[in-house]
């Protein structure tokens, strides 16, 4: 009788098992804790956004294994990124100052000071800065190439065409589906 039960378990149990054993292992992950000051970005990196906004790392992939980058945008003018989507990454913004505009599917959100919105994968989104000055911490998971599109972007010596732009979207795993929002 105890010899069933044995076999009925280990049945049972062997999906589960074989399961465990297939999940991908994170990679490389940080093993300690750490504090990156405001104004300041992980690695010393600096990386501004059309010349003069600040767009620092402060969790990276390297930490995480690549399960998650953190993000703290600092915007000093109006405006925002092409409508888009990300084929493997949700985001999720945090807003700290400001005002922004959000498109998400078929729905807008005005998002201020304390608000969060989430973007799932494989939906079409946009946001716009519609105050001069705005603040906000955004977020991907997974981090897939984020945080080499934005130091591409950072680098670069004057803004993308619009061909140029959807490009350098879909070199890191995004499609631009149309313009920058209006406001």
């Amino acid at each position: 009788m105890q010899r069933r039960k044995f076999l009925q378990i280990t049945t049972a149990a062997t999906p589960a098992i074989l399961v465990g054993n297939n999940i991908p292992d994170p990679g490389e992950r940080t093993a300690k804790g750490f504090v990156i000051k405001a104004n300041e970005s992980r690695f010393d990196e600096k990386t501004m956004l059309g010349g003069k906004s600040p767009n620092n790392i402060k969790v990276s992939a390297k930490d995480t294994g690549s399960a998650l980058t953190i993000f703290e945008y600092i915007g000093h003018e109006k405006g925002g990124p092409p409508l888009h989507l990300h084929h493997k990454q949700d985001e999720i913004f945090f807003i700290v100052e400001g005002e922004y505009l959000f498109k998400v599917g078929e729905d807008t959100y005005t998002l201020k000071s304390g608000d969060t919105i989430f973007l799932p994968r494989k939906v079409p989104h946009a946001f716009a800065q519609l105050t001069d000055h705005g603040k906000m911490f955004f977020m991907f998971q997974p981090s897939g190439k984020m945080e080499d599109f934005f130091r591409k972007v950072g680098a670069a010596m004057a803004p993308p065409t619009p061909a140029e732009g959807a490009k350098l979207f879909a070199a890191h795993e995004m499609l631009v589906v149309g313009p920058p929002l209006q406001f």
